[in-house]
């Protein structure tokens, strides 16, 4: 039952976080800019202003879908984000090019979470498998993987979601601060 209640809460502070996110995106879409450019306006001009020739901007689906991918070098913008011309396309673009900046830089955090994605990754699908034996054969794997077992292997792999959240934090922080300063810097919001 604890375990139960615990899940419920993260799970409530998640939807929380995501509906705030997406209220404050929706206040600043309606904010507009000093200087009238798109979300992929800006990224282009706060990478070349960075010494950055080597990213590509790029157009994705979805909404708050936007993202900095290091492996083919591109800032994945949502499409809102891409053609807005107000603060939240403008704050999201920045940001996802402090990424770019960070990767540029070699900013030791980045490297680091970049490092523990793979990790990560062994660490979901460990737990998927778990989870599929616990459901369809619990009583019948018992021998073969005891339940002590099976929650000491979930701690680990979540215990490696924590790490790999916690290293995240100050990445987007930082991603975060250098965006700011550069749209002040540049007089775009």
């Amino acid at each position: 039952m604890g375990a139960l209640i615990i899940g419920l809460f993260f799970m409530a502070v998640g939807w929380m976080v995501s509906n705030r996110l997406k209220s404050k995106f929706k206040e600043y879409s309606q904010v507009h800019l000093k200087r009238d450019l798109t979300g992929a306006e800006i990224a282009r001009l706060m990478l070349a202003d960075n010494g950055i020739q080597d990213v590509k901007v790029i157009s994705v689906e979805g909404q708050l879908t936007d993202h900095y991918n290091p492996m083919d070098k591109t800032v994945n913008l949502s499409q809102e984000v891409y053609h807005g011309r107000n603060a939240a396309a403008a704050a999201v673009a920045s940001h996802e090019c402090g990424h770019a900046v960070q990767h540029a830089n070699a900013y030791a955090m980045l490297k680091l979470r970049s490092a523990m994605v793979p990790v990560q990754n062994v660490s979901a699908r460990v737990l998927n498998f778990i989870f599929m034996i616990m459901i369809f054969g619990g009583f019948f794997a018992q021998n073969i993987l005891p339940w002590s077992t099976a929650i000491l292997i979930m701690i680990v792999c979540y215990g490696v979601f924590a790490a790999f959240a916690i290293i995240t934090l100050p990445v987007e922080f930082d991603a975060s601060r250098r965006a700011l300063a550069w749209v002040e810097s540049r007089g775009i919001a």
